[in-house]
């Protein structure tokens, strides 16, 4: 896969995900489990994010609608979390997963990035 299609996956993808933010916005964050929300304060996220899972950002953007999408991710564990800031200062939870392969940078030489 060429850095250009995996960039265009990847736009696709996250245009996806940003597509559902607005209706799971407006829901009921609760996991089924342990009734935990799954917005909270940034601060407080990044910290659970470095402390428990290693995990550190290797992906920003800003979507048109001024939220912040970012992926944090440990190339030790393979864990990955995505969240999203919104203009109020909430962040919430997107998603969450292992077995993240994360490659080196994607832009390829001679190209404009």
């Amino acid at each position: 896969m060429t850095a250009k299609q995996f960039a265009l996956t990847l736009g696709l993808g996250l245009g996806a995900i940003l597509l559902t933010v607005g209706q799971v916005r407006g829901q009921d964050l609760r996991g089924p489990d342990n009734g935990s929300g799954r917005c909270a304060e940034r601060g407080q996220i990044l910290r659970l994010l470095g402390e428990k899972y290693g995990e550190t950002r290797r992906f920003i953007a800003l979507t048109a609608a001024r939220q912040v999408v970012e992926l944090f991710a440990s190339a030790e564990t393979g864990s990955w979390t995505l969240l999203i800031t919104f203009p109020s200062g909430e962040t919430c939870l997107i998603g969450a997963g292992d077995m993240i392969e994360l490659g080196p940078d994607l832009a390829v030489p001679g190209e404009p990035a």
